[in-house]
């Protein structure tokens, strides 16, 4: 995946570390504490600049910095509104595509009569970091029979029509059949253009656009709980990570170009697996998933991303979805054809509800129990540490070849930095007592290797792997 002549530094967890509250198991990679603090983390997004959008199922969307800091301030709270338990709340949020010069945002909650809101607000004329409350303008209001598969999430497509993903309307089993049902909303992909009509319009290019036996809004159905869905960013490719009932979960994919129409297969289908399949179409009209799990392995996915931030690492293009019980995060590329699934990590103690992007395409990922949010480091950046202290930190710089050491130390103790490689064969060998220290790999060759770090008697070693 590496294009020529561009080289990436990983620094791989080798074992034992805890950073924030990301205890990690059996793991190459490592996740990135980036802020703390916000509750119930469901959604991660950006409006076109360095600030994160994160939104709190509670009912509040707050603003995290380039640096992790988080405002004092939400950006918008409209928590007395929203109807929060369970699967219930505040559940997406999407930024115009115009946003910085109209200043609108849409919104998924759960409010009154259980009911999924889907809202434009507005921007504070003046204040770029809050939002005015009282703008709010309602597109849909849709009843929801049970209080559970809400969906939740919603973004523009690269076609600039919003997108909505909408579950089967709760209880177990789709008892209303809602799912395969196209006169219903619930398990479905709406696609709705918000430029157009009052209070939106339906794309003519809609696969079911002045159907009558259809809603003209749907995009696709045959879904039973869409717990994050998104565009790649280079290819425009949908995915979707639909949370499966008793046995399967799994991950669907639509590529750019597709004229829409697909029946996903619930509740005919679990995954590949048939349900249900009373009064259901005959196989070849439903579109399986490119890849599922049991749950032996998991029991809730978590849609996420294609990899676009760096195109010198070897994760470049792959998508990303973790678990929400198992809080193991996997990878899936496409080789000649198939769909191959690789196991990036488990990091427990998080219960990993939503992955996002930064307008530049680095990967976030939260959880919902450890109110963290992370940085997904790719293979780009993290740290590794086989024996260590507190005290010192070993930072890949971006964009470059170079590693800087940091002591954090205003009192400059000598420290002896050694790198060797793995024959033990010392390559590297200098004495410092500056508190930040720089020096280039860019001659090294491919190959793993020992960065050793002495500071008053105390040892940190990390493993840096080298790819070519």
């Amino acid at each position: 995946m590496n294009p020529a002549g561009k080289i990436s530094l990983l620094l791989f967890l080798h074992v034992g570390f805890t950073a924030g509250y990301c205890q990690k198991t059996q793991s190459a990679y490592d996740l990135v504490p980036f802020a703390t603090g916000i509750s119930t983390p469901v959604c991660i997004t950006n409006a076109g600049d360095s600030r994160l959008f994160v939104v709190s199922q509670t009912g509040y969307i707050h603003i995290v910095d380039s640096t992790g800091n988080v405002n004092p301030q939400p950006y918008l709270d409209i928590h007395e509104r929203v109807i929060y338990g369970g699967e219930r709340g505040l559940l997406g949020v999407a930024f115009h595509p115009q946003y910085i010069s109209n200043g609108y945002f849409y919104v998924n909650y759960i409010g009154p009569g259980d009911s999924t809101h889907i809202s434009r607000f507005s921007v504070t004329p003046g204040n770029p970091d809050l939002a005015d409350s009282q703008s709010e303008f309602k597109l849909m209001t849709l009843f929801q029979p049970y209080a559970n598969h809400k969906g939740g999430d919603l973004c523009f497509g690269p076609d600039g029509y919003l997108y909505i993903g909408l579950g089967d309307g709760g209880s177990a089993g789709d008892p209303g059949n809602r799912a395969q049902n196209p006169m219903e909303y619930l398990g479905k992909m709406l696609r709705i253009d918000v430029d157009l009509g009052y209070p939106y319009s339906v794309p003519p290019t809609n696969p079911f656009y002045n159907s009558t036996t259809a809603l003209g809004e749907i995009w696709a159905l045959g879904l039973r709980n869409p717990w994050r869905f998104s565009f790649d960013r280079l290819t425009g490719d949908l995915w979707i990570g639909d949370v499966g009932q008793d046995s399967i979960e799994e991950i669907d994919f639509q590529p750019s170009g597709d004229p829409g129409g697909e029946n996903y297969g619930w509740r005919c289908y679990e995954g590949n697996v048939v349900y249900n399949n009373s009064g259901c179409p005959p196989e070849p009209t439903f579109t399986f998933p490119v890849y599922s799990y049991p749950h032996t392995d998991g029991c809730s996915v978590t849609g996420g991303y294609v990899c676009r931030d760096d195109t010198s690492s070897a994760l470049y293009g792959y998508y990303f979805f973790a678990d929400y019980c198992s809080d193991r995060i996997r990878t899936l590329h496409n080789v000649s054809g198939n769909w191959v699934e690789e196991d990036y990590g488990q990091f427990p103690g998080n219960n990993f509800s939503t992955f996002g992007e930064d307008s530049a395409g680095r990967l976030y990922i939260a959880g919902l129990t450890s109110s963290t949010v992370f940085r997904v480091p790719g293979n780009s950046i993290g740290i590794g540490v086989i024996e260590g202290h507190s005290d010192i930190k070993v930072i890949k710089i971006p964009d470059s070849d170079k590693i800087r050491v940091e002591t954090g130390r205003i009192d400059h103790p000598a420290i002896w930095i050694k790198l060797y490689d793995a024959k033990g064969t010392k390559l590297f060998n200098v004495t410092t007592r500056e508190s930040g220290y720089e020096f280039d790999t860019g001659s090294l060759p491919a190959g793993i290797y020992l960065l050793n770090i002495e500071i008053e008697g105390r040892r940190s070693v990390h493993k840096l792997t080298r790819i070519n």
